[in-house]
């Protein structure tokens, strides 16, 4: 999954992003959509998804692919002008309508909010975000107070472990591995 996780730090209303609608498909009201979903035509799967602010609601039902997206309709748009109202609109589900993650596996959404501490127990702040510019995961924490964040490659060199049940995860900054696990300037 991927994406902006912050609509709700908290259970229930933690919300994961599954796709966009980009904008009209023909004459008839069809829309084409980019899913982030593991089989892209899963995103229909998962009953009715919310816009951002959890204002609007999107029954989809796939009709075919594009090299751009999936060709959906969507319950309601009957028309051309309805489809193209929609355009831009993400397209989120609550959390727990998604399966559990497989070992090893986490969604975006589960990691927002964990306490970044090193193997030491020191505190590094808190995950407020999970990047990916095309070369990886990359973890964004925050330290209390802080306006700047630091960024974690999310590699098993620098992610030593993930306890979501424990509302942790333990780095490994990348300087201490440069230095052979110890700190920098030690």
């Amino acid at each position: 999954m991927t994406d902006d996780n912050r609509p709700g730090e908290g259970g229930a209303s933690r919300r994961v992003l599954l796709g966009h609608i980009l904008g009209a498909h023909g004459i008839r009201g069809a829309v084409l959509v980019r899913s982030y979903t593991a089989e892209p035509g899963a995103i229909a799967d998962y009953g009715a998804l919310e816009d951002e602010a959890g204002a609007a609601s999107f029954t989809l039902a796939v009709e075919g692919t594009t090299a751009k997206g999936l060709i959906c309709r969507v319950d309601g748009v009957n028309d051309r002008n309805g489809a193209e109202r929609l355009k831009g609109a993400a397209l989120y589900v609550p959390r727990d309508r998604l399966p559990p993650a497989e070992d090893g596996e986490y969604y975006y959404a589960d990691l927002v909010g964990l306490a970044a501490v090193t193997e030491a127990g020191a505190e590094l702040g808190k995950v407020v975000a999970v990047l990916n510019y095309g070369a990886g995961d990359i973890l964004e924490v925050r330290r209390d107070g802080a306006k700047r964040t630091d960024l974690y490659p999310m590699t098993e060199a620098v992610v030593v472990r993930v306890d979501i049940a424990g509302g942790v995860v333990v780095i490994a900054p990348p300087e201490e591995v440069e230095a052979g696990g110890e700190e920098a300037g030690d």
